[in-house]
């Protein structure tokens, strides 16, 4: 059972680990391409007073330094629940007493390493983001390609073409948007779920993680595609378009990949469980079978429809209040 339960924690640690370890990666990579995209203006007229693409890229170290500031934080305070969580594992004093000690190398790898990877990784993709003619940054030119097929050059009606080009537009968000409906089925789904094969403590963790997971990045997904499209929506509202004519056309066109990513979440959790139970718990007695919950994913369902569907209603409302004319100036 103590093996058990250390398997048991490392699959945790790798797969919700795992998890944020991508996400911050795939964030790094995109913030750091949407800030040369609005600021292209100002590299532009770095790059034409002879600064190299080098010189330019390497200030982009910084985020390794909030990578830092995030990690050490984790770390202490997943230093400082420790003693509470090897209670809550001992509970009924099976096994020998565990104390909390300090390891420096492990702080290291779990703080320094990933500070110092992530200052190098946005220094070479800044540096190859910045690999374009000046007079396109200048410009602030962006090229999105997109193919067209033939059924595409007949006449489809304006709302249905723009929810198409704002999708194509801005790819990388329908990935974020379905990873925050993936982060939200998974880990709400395996919480409620290994309360039965672990400890409670281990579910709050997984529930918690896969909640601040899910809801930054549909926070952040849904802010980009706002900001990014301002000047669509003030025409519009020039135009008469009435307020929920632009909202579906630019924020609905991303909901079919957010359920698509709930029910890739579903599955991915049903085959996780199924994988730890009988390989992880095989020598462990007294383990129920696990078998897929229809209940647990019902509730799960109710609960992200709810959440989406509000949080795309924020959204709407943000879109409404934004000022034609500072939009129209820039």
């Amino acid at each position: 059972m103590y093996n058990a339960i250390i398997s048991t924690g490392k699959v945790v640690a790798a797969v919700s680990g795992g998890c944020l370890a991508i996400t911050s990666v795939i964030m790094l990579l995109f913030y750091i391409k949407n800030y040369i995209d609005m600021h292209g203006k100002e590299l532009g007229i770095l790059k034409a007073l002879g600064y190299s693409n080098f010189k330019i890229a390497k200030h982009f170290w910084v985020f390794g330094l909030s990578v830092f500031v995030g990690c050490a934080l984790g770390y202490a305070l997943a230093f400082l629940y420790l003693p509470s969580f090897y209670e809550l594992q001992n509970a009924e004093h099976l096994f020998p007493e565990i104390k909390v000690q300090f390891h420096p190398f492990l702080a290291f790898l779990l703080v320094g390493v990933p500070a110092m990877s992530f200052a190098a990784l946005a220094v070479i993709y800044a540096c190859f983001r910045l690999k374009q003619p000046v007079f396109d940054l200048l410009k602030e030119k962006h090229e999105y390609k997109a193919e067209i097929s033939k059924k595409e050059t007949k006449d489809i009606p304006f709302l249905k073409e723009l929810t198409r080009s704002t999708v194509r537009g801005r790819k990388s968000l329908v990935f974020f948007i379905a990873f925050s409906a993936f982060c939200f089925s998974d880990m709400v789904q395996m919480s409620m779920s290994m309360k039965d094969l672990s400890s409670e403590a281990m579910a709050i963790m997984i529930l918690t993680i896969g909640l601040i997971l899910s809801f930054v990045t549909l926070f952040l997904s849904l802010s980009s595609v706002v900001k990014g499209n301002m000047k669509t929506i003030a025409m519009m509202r020039v135009f008469g378009y009435k307020h929920s004519d632009y909202s579906k056309a630019i924020l609905g066109g991303y909901r079919p990949f957010s359920y698509i990513g709930f029910v890739i979440g579903t599955v991915y959790q049903y085959a996780l469980l199924k994988i730890m139970v009988t390989i992880v718990f095989a020598d462990v007695g007294n383990v129920p079978e696990y078998n897929f919950d229809f209940k647990t994913c019902a509730i799960t369902l109710v609960l992200f429809i709810l959440a989406y569907e509000i949080t795309m209603y924020v959204y709407s409302q943000r879109s409404k209040k934004l000022p034609i004319k500072s939009i129209m100036l820039e």
